[in-house]
């Protein structure tokens, strides 16, 4: 018989200093129709006039730094601070207009599919 074994790590290990020329993303756990990543911003946001548009769904918690996060047809991009999270439905066109330049925004970010029977 085959023994799973089980893995830990911590999401805050090994943030980069000072500030990278782009964000940094890391795989945490893959599966199908299910992927975890940590995302490390430091003052990185989306390029003019780009939108994220995912045919999956994304729930984001936003660990420790600061984000704005604009929602398409929303007047005032969403302030997200340690603890807060949100979810974002496949289509849901969202960018990120600014991340904090004096620290690291970091970020969980589960996308899942939503055609994936339980």
């Amino acid at each position: 018989m085959s023994m799973a074994r089980a893995t830990t790590g911590r999401l805050d290990a090994a943030l980069p200093p000072g500030s990278p020329e782009r964000e940094i993303f890391t795989e945490l756990l893959s599966r199908p129709g299910l992927r975890i990543e940590r995302i490390v911003s430091r003052g990185q946001c989306s390029p003019p006039g780009f939108w994220y548009d995912q045919p999956q769904g994304e729930w984001v918690l936003l660990q420790a730094g600061a984000a704005l996060l604009q929602i398409e047809g929303e007047a005032e991009p969403r302030r997200l601070q340690p603890g807060d999270w949100i979810d974002l439905p496949p289509r849901c066109r969202h960018r990120v207009t600014w991340t904090d330049p004096e620290e690291p925004t970091l970020w969980l970010a589960v996308h899942y599919a939503v055609d994936v029977p339980l």
